[in-house]
């Protein structure tokens, strides 16, 4: 895709960090923008503005922020009436000790969460907004969508209120609210009828979706079914889902749902009763391996994703040995694991009994590679078997790259299809597996098969 021609109208760059929940405001950054008369191009170089939409939630996410912004300011030195835009979580994190304002005065604007559809009336010279994040998103809000035009994230929510004392999200993105359930449906439709094959459902939580409306009845549930009635060939994938919040309503539909994948998101962060508890997760072990049990006895095939947090403060080494025990016997089959770090203004932060960093880091190091090692073997015994994949692209060696259900976009492996040069981008294609390259899988094309996208 070539970048937009100069032109008289002023042209934006845009750069989205951090999770797909932060590039659906991109997106909406990025279509309130040319609502107000701006272009988007695709070349720094051809542009006017440079907005960063930044992610703030671990150091990581920070460091990488930083040096996107440090990028920006570099453009910004070449030539005179550059304008430099930071947005997203940073802006958020930032505001009461302006460390990071300090640190890059050069910068144009800070624009804040609450003013993802006001950027444009802020680059005019219009006041940021104060206050808490309290904005969402809605079927009417513009929105250019930065994907592949197959794949459409689909944010039914925003903000938080579990609390998890680890976690800073209710301070950089509020407290939980989400949208009603026509309001997503409507902007479903849309995306399904301009092309999308696979929507992928995200919030902080979405199956705390209607819980800070409990009088109307919505629910992840009933959204669902409204979902599910949509006309189309599409597929639905359910991300960040939390283990307190499941249903035996939502169990039943998931086990008979035709659109939704049997790929679940669950961040877990632990299975130590007494972490757990130190942890706010509303869950114990106990509750955490019932509907484990209770998922997989319901959904046949279904791909389990987790996340853990290793060296929360107080962690012992049997506690962490527990942890592992229980990955092993769980067998998941998509984990990514990370060192904790402590995050200012969250409770965890000041409970004693630190980690040290080194200690996470090893514990983290030893998970992530029996992990590893196990997803490796697991691939070894799909040689043969025959599945439906989505191809998210076709390269220039005419390799295709594709996912089949059990692997989210961005986040976790891929199908490697050779010799694909008549496959198009957002086909569905029945595939034989026919060997592994580390944690990837290699196939080759078949006819004459129906294997179904996702089939139970």
């Amino acid at each position: 895709m070539k970048a937009f021609e100069k032109t008289s109208a002023p042209v934006f760059y845009i750069v989205a960090l951090g999770c797909p929940k932060n590039l659906v405001d991109a997106e909406l950054l990025s279509g309130s923008l040319m609502r107000s008369g701006y272009a988007l191009s695709l070349d720094p170089e051809a542009a006017d503005v440079y907005i960063v939409n930044t992610c703030a939630f671990l150091p990581a996410a920070r460091s990488e922020a930083v040096q996107e912004i440090a990028a920006a300011l570099e453009w910004k030195s070449r030539a005179p009436g550059r304008r430099v835009v930071v947005g997203g979580c940073l802006t958020e994190y930032d505001k009461d000790s302006g460390e990071y304002r300090k640190r890059f005065p050069e910068v144009d604007l800070w624009s804040p969460v609450n003013d993802v559809e006001r950027i444009g009336a802020l680059l005019g010279g219009a006041a940021p907004s104060a206050g808490a994040p309290c904005y969402l998103n809605s079927d009417a809000s513009p929105r250019l969508q930065l994907t592949l035009p197959h794949l459409a994230y689909l944010k039914i929510a925003d903000g938080c209120d579990n609390h998890c004392t680890y976690c800073a999200i209710p301070t950089l993105r509020g407290a939980l609210r989400t949208r009603l359930q026509g309001s997503v449906v409507r902007e479903a439709k849309m995306l399904v009828d301009s092309g999308v094959r696979e929507l992928v459902l995200v919030a902080q939580d979405i199956t705390a979706f209607g819980h800070d409306r409990p009088g109307d009845g919505e629910s992840l549930c009933s959204l669902l079914r409204e979902l599910e009635k949509l006309p189309g060939d599409f597929k639905i994938r359910l991300l960040y889902t939390h283990p307190a919040h499941y249903t035996d309503e939502l169990i039943a539909f998931l086990a008979s749902s035709r659109r939704v994948l049997p790929y679940l998101d669950i961040p877990l962060q632990h299975i130590s009763d007494r972490i757990l508890k130190a942890m706010n997760r509303h869950v114990t072990r106990g509750e955490i391996e019932a509907l484990l049990t209770k998922l997989r006895a319901a959904i046949p095939g279904l791909t389990l994703r987790t996340t853990f947090i290793v060296g929360f403060p107080g962690e012992s080494e049997e506690e962490f040995e527990e942890l592992c025990g229980f990955v092993r016997k769980m067998k998941f089959e998509r984990m990514g694991v990370f060192p904790y770090a402590a995050e200012k203004s969250t409770p965890a932060a000041k409970m004693r009994g630190q980690i040290p960093g080194e200690v996470a880091e090893k514990r983290a190091g030893v998970l992530m590679n029996r992990q590893i090692a196990r997803m490796k073997r697991r691939n070894r015994s799909l040689v043969g078997q025959a599945m439906r994949v989505i191809v998210d692209r076709v390269d220039r060696s005419g390799v295709a790259v594709a996912r089949g259900a059990m692997d989210a976009p961005d986040i976790d492996n891929v199908v490697l299809i050779p010799d694909a040069r008549k496959m198009r981008a957002g086909d569905f294609r029945d595939v034989r597996i026919v060997g592994t390259g580390g944690c990837d899988l290699v196939a080759e094309p078949i006819k004459g098969k129906r294997c179904g996208y996702g089939k139970r």
